[in-house]
């Protein structure tokens, strides 16, 4: 039995919680940190969610925080089949401004896949000229990540030239429950596959964001020099094979 299920409706973006919202984690001290760049400017047209944000948003003492600048969450999460897999595609048009060439981490356009009861993560970043699928258990505030035997907290990247840079891709990840499987497609081709995956993914949130990915320093922050990125997407088609 196989099921789609369309994540768009980019109109309500700014008015209701319907489909979006922002993104962002609650604080030891009651408050909410915000994954909102407060001069983005953000356009919906043909179905296309526009988004450009000068980068100005630090936080000097939590690296997830520093991370994503500007995201928006799926207000539905979607829950993994038992059996069968279940994958997630769009088009990314990442283009950005006064980063450093050859550098992705500097700025890029994010499709994130997050598991919020195991801190497990699986994303496609796009920028100007390079890309890459990420695969990841990460210390994301106040959720708890199961103990294992092996590493708990990791990140690995995989990062490749071989797409059309400044242009729409096609970005889709597929996920098997059963067999512990993940892959990464590229318009249409498999760039990456993941076996033996130690982590259960029991649900996903799907985050569509503008980030960096620059190690905190002594001093703090270091991720904002005065970049700006650009970001389109399309809506995402999620597939469910049971």
């Amino acid at each position: 039995m196989e099921k789609q299920l369309i994540f768009g409706e980019f109109d309500t973006i700014l008015s209701e919680e319907k489909v979006w919202k922002i993104g962002g984690f609650p604080l030891p001290d009651g408050s909410f940190w915000e994954y909102r760049e407060p001069d983005a400017v953000v356009i919906v047209r043909n179905g296309i969610l526009y988004v450009r944000a000068p980068l100005s948003k630090q936080n000097d003492k939590i690296q997830i925080l520093d991370n994503a600048k500007h995201m928006y969450y799926s207000v539905e999460q979607v829950v993994v089949p038992e059996q069968g897999e279940v994958s997630f595609e769009l088009q990314i048009r990442a283009r950005t401004q006064n980063t450093v060439p050859g550098d992705l981490y500097d700025g890029y356009v994010s499709l994130n896949l997050l598991d919020f009861t195991t801190g497990a993560a699986l994303d496609f970043f796009a920028g100007n000229d390079k890309y890459a699928s990420v695969y990841a258990v990460l210390p994301f505030p106040g959720v708890e990540v199961p103990k294992m035997d092996k590493t708990r907290y990791f990140c690995i990247f995989k990062e490749d030239t071989n797409f059309k840079p400044r242009e729409f891709n096609t970005y889709k990840i597929t996920y098997n429950r059963a067999k512990d499987e993940v892959i990464f497609y590229l318009n249409g081709e498999e760039v990456r596959r993941e076996n033996d995956v130690p982590i259960k993914f029991n649900q996903f949130t799907i985050a569509l964001g503008i980030m960096t990915e620059k190690d905190l320093t002594p001093e703090g922050s270091v991720s904002i020099h005065g970049q700006t990125v650009i970001a389109e997407y399309s809506p995402v088609t999620v597939t469910i094979t049971e």
